[in-house]
């Protein structure tokens, strides 16, 4: 499994946007559906990719906790998929508890947001374990599932960002809102960001 996500923040409102570019593909059994954890977010678009082109997918979302996906044919075991999600992530709206050692399950936390805490920074982080990243981007929220990811993250350039794995590229997107994107690869999770 591999995940690409681009992801950009709302700072007003604590929401992630997001986009997502699962890459998939069966091993022992051949199947037609797949089924992600998601918790609490409003899902915009759910696609195959074929190439650069999408396909819309049949989904179903209706316990705002499992995004059940129809793939619209069955796929052997083996043969590689790829699955696009546009998703918006609302972790401060979860209504979610952690373990004994992690009491919080938000798996996205705004640190002063809105700088109405004088001295103290503006700060955006994660926190996926054990099962909680699925609180801001789809996936198999498991601490034994194995995957590789890729982050691109846009944020106002007076910020910097962090994460697991190497830096691959920052750029500056342009004067107007000057957001600084910068590209992340990570080997496995857990992610941080």
């Amino acid at each position: 499994m591999h995940t690409r996500l681009a992801v950009r923040f709302d700072y007003a409102k604590r929401y992630l946007y997001g986009q997502e570019w699962v890459t998939l593909k069966p091993h022992a059994y051949a199947t037609d559906t797949l089924r992600l954890d998601a918790q609490g977010m409003d899902i915009k678009t759910v696609a195959m990719m074929s190439g650069s082109a999408q396909q819309p997918l049949k989904y179903d979302y209706s316990d705002k906790n499992n995004l059940r996906i129809n793939l619209g044919r069955v796929f052997k075991p083996g043969e590689e998929y790829i699955v696009y999600i546009e998703y918006t992530a609302k972790p401060d709206e979860l209504s979610v508890k952690g373990s004994a050692a992690i009491t919080d399950a938000k798996g996205l936390y705004f640190i002063n947001p809105d700088s109405t805490v004088k001295g103290k920074p503006v700060q955006i982080w994660t926190q996926g374990e054990t099962q909680s990243s699925s609180a801001w981007f789809p996936t198999i929220d498991r601490p034994n599932q194995k995957t590789t990811e890729e982050i691109a993250m846009t944020v106002p350039a007076k910020y910097t960002t962090l994460s697991n794995g190497r830096l691959v590229s920052q750029v500056a997107a342009g004067p107007a809102c000057a957001p600084t994107p910068g590209r992340w690869t990570c080997p496995t999770r857990p992610t941080c960001l």
